[in-house]
């Protein structure tokens, strides 16, 4: 009996399916720079129409913002029509993302080229060797100021940054939510936006209780100024304290610990990054005041290196004192403001260097 088999059939190939494409098109990397170049033109030219037909001069502050607009609705519809809805939005906000940070960059930059260019006129070898003791006129220098800034601060950390750190840890680790931890919390936000002279009031007040009205000193600038710290101490140091996880204070009351101690070896020095960071910051954010300084710590030509006698002079204070109490010629307490202002500057620059240079070695490091 033969048995007939069938030819083997050809294996038909699978049907290739197309990818499906989010959007029907993309725009070239240089298409966005186009359109920006474009808009920065079209503004540029009705902007100069504008000032020929009006006899003004050219608005700078108005030719950025129509540039700006005309980018945003041009860059929008490109994007709409080539790449499809979705891009196009995501093109829009991109771009007032952008804006909205170059707007905040203006003043920022604005205010550092100001006071670089105005400040470095005054800024001589006299004037970090000598103060103002007798002097009238040209000559001088902050010296006295800039060791009165160093002192008061350093006071205002003494007293603010304990009394900061022992209150975020009552609040994170001993509070648990309770009744006082929640008033202490609201105190310490309504702290928080307290301004400046009704810490200098509190500090005058509390002074003149026992010493009689009229009286200046430099500690009493300290108090003001911890007065403004505490509060901002407090609430970045809850914040690090919190996001320590709670993982390692189990595993520590695990080992046997008592709390005091893990706190002290476990919690604190996980979070020392970040406290550290908002220590300077509160440092950062009172070293520049002037009102309670005014109030408290006074005005002062002279050198004085103790906190508990007699009037100091901040930078700050130097800097408003010689540009409202001009003299002949006028110029030069005019460039001593404005050294001093720079002067303040550098300084908040250095202290922020140092607390990054501090929260990158301390911070923990990741396992392998």
């Amino acid at each position: 009996m033969t048995v007939t088999t069938a030819p083997p059939r050809a294996p038909q190939s699978a049907p290739v399916r197309e990818t499906p494409r989010l959007t029907s098109g993309h725009l070239p990397s240089w298409a966005p720079w186009a359109i920006l170049v474009g808009s920065l033109v079209i503004s540029a030219i009705l902007f100069a129409i504008v000032a020929m037909g009006s006899g003004d001069g050219f608005n700078v502050a108005g030719w950025a913002v129509v540039a700006a607009l005309v980018y945003l609705a041009l860059i929008t519809t490109t994007s709409s029509l080539v790449e499809g809805g979705r891009k196009g939005m995501d093109r829009l906000v991109t771009g007032v993302v952008t804006i909205a940070f170059l707007i905040a960059m203006v003043p920022l930059v604005s205010v550092a080229i100001t006071v670089v260019v105005n400040g470095v006129a005054g800024i001589s070898a006299e004037f970090f060797t000598s103060s103002m003791r007798n002097v009238v006129g040209e000559g001088g220098g902050a010296l006295h100021a800039i060791v009165g800034t160093v002192l008061i601060t350093f006071a205002a950390a003494v007293i603010s940054i304990p009394i900061g750190i022992f209150t975020a840890i009552y609040l994170v680790e001993y509070g648990q939510g309770g009744r006082l931890s929640r008033g202490i919390t609201f105190l310490v936000d309504v702290m928080t936006g307290i301004p400046s002279i009704v810490a200098g009031l509190f500090a005058y007040a509390l002074f003149a209780l026992f010493l009689g009205p009229g009286i200046r000193m430099g500690i009493m600038g300290s108090v003001a100024l911890a007065v403004l710290m505490i509060p901002v101490v407090v609430r970045s140091t809850e914040e690090m304290l919190r996001l320590v996880p709670n993982e390692l204070r189990e595993a520590s009351y695990a080992l046997g610990v008592p709390k005091w101690r893990t706190i002290a070896k476990i919690v604190l020095p996980t979070s020392l990054a970040g406290i550290t960071t908002g220590v300077m910051l509160s440092i950062s954010r009172v070293i520049g005041e002037t009102a309670p300084l005014l109030l408290t710590a006074g005005v002062a030509t002279s050198m004085n290196y103790n906190l508990f006698e007699g009037r100091m002079m901040t930078l700050p204070v130097m800097a408003y004192s010689q540009y409202m109490n001009q003299g002949i010629p006028a110029q030069a307490y005019i460039d001593r403001a404005w050294a001093c202002a720079l002067v303040l500057i550098v300084i908040v620059m250095l202290l922020n260097l140092i607390a990054r240079l501090v929260a990158k070695v301390f911070s923990p490091k990741l396992g392998r």
